[in-house]
């Protein structure tokens, strides 16, 4: 072997041995992947906890709240598209925000959606707690203490999440998928009842307001919160720059039917039953004991048991995957950024979301919150995070596509379009002074924004300290977002042969 020749072996072993354990890619088939947005909306928690608090504003026009609602998040699932089709990392929203409005507001971006999602993982954790004693109490007659509980929701989401992010992905599809089989049966029995009766007074939207249409828009908002969480896993999807477009729009055209027929039949159900839909904090339990299905109403509490532990396993899978990402642009400490080395999976990342969802709650709880008022807080503040992100992509699409000259007067009109629609729900959670319609929150509603606007100050702070310290992060992160981009890019291979090409002759 001639010098030359042992140069190029040398350097080939050192590479070989440097180059870091990578998430598994192109695993996930489009089922997979859709389920992972699916179970982060948690669609069969809408009816069974939610709809009445839409009920309570907007009347006999629920369905349409939940109309206008899917129409403005197919607006912003259309800005998401724009990065979705030709870019694929598992940074999520976060590498996208920064491809368009630059690193700054990409890293503050991702800050908001990380708030988001580990927010999300607790609210549903503290519902997983509070459906499982209700389970225990009718099944068994007892009841496990509240941290016991958290403690096995997140042990066994972290394990899967840890194991295989393919063994999350079923588990997810199977686990989500009963609980909305068990709703629409129950929705479809609801319905036979009445005759499957054409309910006139909701199509005509009797009683009902624009006004209060459009209040009710602000709280179905929040019921999709996460429908883009398939993005996430753009590194580990088949084809994702097909898949995950699909996954985005259709997880918000599913859950935007699946709404709207439930809240349908749901209204109609409580009609003339003498109790008040508006007052119901469990309105398809309610229907079931009324009509004597105590059976079923035990079948649709262990359907939405499962539905809660899909959305936390979800959850902690979307923000591990953030962290991954931040920490491979040097944000975070490098170990988060690691991947196992046999399950492929960002196991640093997943524990420490895993324990960040268990950690807080666990705390509020035992300094005397109940687990409800818990779920109920932490619903209300990652919606903060989810506004943010979303008025934030949809500003992000038109700049990152004039950037590579494909900006068209569609994009423009889809843009101005999403953050035109998210300004309401925007509006809705910080009110205008001296407006009856929208007022300004309460004491807890302002506490909620001083703790989310105090998160961002810190990451912002946090951001500055970083650049201060590494002069060359901003250009390195953009390089790495490129570089990810490079590696999924469909005509990356010819792109890499040639990169090998070039070094492999400069080394001989």
């Amino acid at each position: 072997m001639n010098q030359a020749a042992r140069g190029v072996s040398t350097i080939e072993q050192e590479q070989t041995q440097s180059v870091p354990v990578q998430l598994r890619a192109s695993c996930l088939s489009y089922s997979e992947i859709i389920a992972q947005s699916v179970s982060v909306i948690a669609p069969s928690t809408v009816p069974a906890a939610v709809l009445g608090l839409v009920f309570a504003k907007a009347g006999n026009g629920t369905w349409l709240s939940f109309l206008l609602g899917s129409l403005g998040l197919l607006l912003v699932s259309l800005n998401i598209n724009q990065f979705a089709r030709r870019s694929a990392s598992p940074g999520s929203l976060y590498s996208y925000i920064v491809q368009g409005l630059g690193p700054t507001a990409g890293v503050m971006g991702g800050w908001a959606l990380l708030f988001g999602y580990t927010l999300t993982g607790m609210s549903t954790l503290c519902g997983f707690a509070v459906i499982a004693n209700v389970l225990l109490q009718q099944l068994f007659g007892i009841q496990l203490p509240v941290v016991g509980l958290f403690a096995l929701g997140v042990v066994v989401s972290f394990y899967i999440a840890f194991r295989d992010i393919q063994l999350s992905a079923k588990a997810m599809l199977l686990f989500e998928g009963l609980s909305i089989l068990f709703v629409l049966a129950l929705g479809a029995l609801i319905w036979q009842s009445r005759s499957f009766a054409v309910d006139t007074a909701q199509l005509s939207l009797s009683g009902a307001s624009p006004s209060g249409a459009l209040v009710g828009v602000v709280l179905v908002v929040f019921c999709f919160s996460g429908f883009e969480s398939s993005t996430a896993l753009g590194h580990e999807a088949i084809n994702p720059h097909k898949t995950i477009p699909r996954s985005v729009i259709q997880s918000v055209l599913f859950a935007g039917a699946f709404f709207m027929i439930m809240a349908y039949v749901v209204v109609l159900g409580f009609s003339g039953t003498g109790s008040s839909l508006a007052d119901s904090e469990a309105p398809l339990h309610t229907l079931a004991q009324n009509m004597g299905w105590g059976g079923l109403s035990t079948v649709i509490n262990v359907g939405i048991l499962l539905s809660f532990f899909s959305c936390t396993l979800a959850s902690i899978n979307s923000s591990a995957r953030i962290l991954f990402s931040m920490a491979k642009h040097g944000l975070i400490p490098d170990a988060l950024g690691e991947a196992h080395t046999q399950n492929q999976t960002p196991h640093i990342a997943v524990a420490l979301a895993a324990a960040l969802t268990f950690a807080v709650p666990s705390a509020l709880y035992l300094s005397g919150v109940s687990a409800f008022d818990c779920q109920g807080h932490f619903a209300t503040l990652c919606s903060f995070g989810f506004i943010v992100v979303y008025i934030l992509i949809s500003l992000a699409a038109p700049v990152y596509l004039a950037s590579i000259g494909e900006l068209s007067r569609r994009a423009l009109g889809y843009s101005a379009g999403g953050v035109g629609f998210m300004l309401l729900p925007l509006i809705g959670t910080t009110g205008i002074p001296g407006s009856s319609l929208l007022p300004t929150p309460d004491a807890a509603g302002q506490m909620f924004m001083a703790i989310f606007a105090g998160y961002m100050a810190i990451g912002l702070f946090w951001l500055v300290l970083q650049r201060m310290r590494q002069p060359e992060l901003i250009a390195e992160m953009q390089s790495a977002v490129a570089r990810m981009d490079l590696q999924r890019s469909p005509d990356a291979s010819g792109e890499i042969e040639l990169v090998s090409r070039t070094l492999e002759s400069k080394v001989i």
